[in-house]
């Protein structure tokens, strides 16, 4: 694949639609594209919230007014990759297995099977880089008879990790560490070889960088939560991420990380509910203050729904110091927030078309800053979206 020209075509048509896929429809009422494409706004503030959730996860699907179906058209060529994808081909003893939920085990597995697969036969310890408890380099060392060092800042998941590897006969040493500090980076060496399983922003970038600077041979990674990061402002690895025309916000990053595909009916209930009681008080407030202007509200546990929408509401006034005048009726201003939330989920389908694009963008930034670093680079889907939308894997090689 030519990553660089991938990169430049991506980048120009992100910089191109950004007023569309900037948009923020859950804090404002109105879309700075509303006015050009009205068809289109018209059509998706018409449709249900049931009509959205059964797209939500393939909003290409949805048959929409110009510019929609353009823009999903150019979503899924400049957002493809290869699919890797396919069942393991090795069946582990249940040592290995215990403690490790079934969809968790299926990225594992999977992730190790195709690093395997794809990287040159080579011998030296595996590093699992912000490990947890190690279940992914375990499975690498397991398979190969290599040595494990695992990197992970909680003790107490170090020290039932070390109680499970000697449990499965794996050779490891579980390091106190933090990846982000000097004194982890000291176990990284020629020899060895940095495996990470939806390792965040700022840890994930860290693990390239410096498995770049110790000459690591050979690195695996799925990255994860791009926005994760220490500063405000996305700083690109690459020369090329330099050069883009594109910057991105911290709030920018989060919207990859915008599917959902593992919530149970009862939690998408409540966090639905939740929201549009948000809504009917965003909606309460800007009437009241006679402003449009969107104010921030302080996450609530699913609890905190028991109390009624009224209740909701009034601790949400408190918190901004805010005394209104109660509106005429509670329940028409939660059906107010429930046509709101409706609304929302149908006009956030057009910036889903962006989601991918721009995890894309991202991964091939870090693509190309390993290639200039003197790796040869793959990229491709190491698991499906339905496993894990956070499906996508980078394999390099010096």
């Amino acid at each position: 694949m030519d990553f660089s020209r991938h990169f430049n075509d991506l980048d120009a048509w992100l910089y191109e639609h950004q007023a569309i896929w900037r948009a923020r429809p859950f804090t404002q009422l109105i879309l700075p594209w509303e006015a050009e494409h009205q068809t289109l706004a018209a059509f998706l503030r018409g449709r249900t919230l049931e009509q959205a959730e059964q797209v939500h996860n393939q909003p290409h699907l949805l048959q929409a007014p110009h510019p929609y179906p353009e823009i999903a058209a150019a979503s899924r060529v400049l957002a493809a990759l290869p699919a890797w994808s396919r069942e393991p081909s090795r069946t582990f003893p249940e040592s290995l297995t215990r403690h490790i939920p079934g969809r968790k085990w299926e990225q594992i597995t999977r992730f190790a099977e195709i690093s395997l697969e794809r990287l040159p036969a080579s011998t030296g310890s595996w590093i699992d880089w912000c490990a947890g408890k190690g279940h992914l380099g375990r499975v690498m060392a397991w398979q190969t008879g290599r040595p494990l060092i695992c990197l992970e800042h909680n003790a107490a998941l170090n020290e039932q990790g070390a109680a499970l590897s000697s449990r499965c006969g794996v050779v490891a040493e579980h390091v106190d560490a933090d990846v982000l500090t000097a004194s982890a980076w000291s176990h990284m060496a020629a020899d060895q070889f940095p495996v990470a399983l939806h390792a965040c922003g700022q840890l994930h970038m860290t693990l390239l960088e410096q498995s770049a600077m110790q000459g690591c041979r050979q690195v695996v990674l799925a990255p994860c939560c791009y926005n994760r990061i220490d500063a405000d402002l996305y700083q690109s690895m690459s020369r090329a991420g330099k050069q883009a025309k594109l910057q991105l916000t911290k709030g920018d990053l989060g919207l990859p990380l915008l599917e959902s595909v593992t919530a149970g009916q009862r939690e998408r209930r409540l966090r639905d509910q939740s929201m549009a009681w948000r809504l009917a008080f965003d909606l309460w407030q800007r009437e009241s203050l006679g402003t449009d202007v969107y104010l921030p509200t302080p996450a609530k546990p699913h609890s905190a729904l028991g109390q009624g929408i009224a209740d909701f509401c009034r601790s949400l006034a408190k918190h901004h110091q805010l005394d209104f005048a109660e509106p005429a009726s509670w329940a028409a201003l939660e059906q107010q927030g429930w046509q709101r939330l409706a609304q929302v989920r149908n006009l956030e389908l057009v910036s889903a078309l962006f989601r991918r694009p721009l995890e894309i963008w991202l991964l091939l930034d870090r693509a190309l800053f390993m290639e200039e670093a003197g790796y040869a680079v793959q990229l491709g889907e190491f698991c499906s979206t339905s496993l894990t939308p956070r499906n996508l894997m980078l394999i390099a090689s010096k």
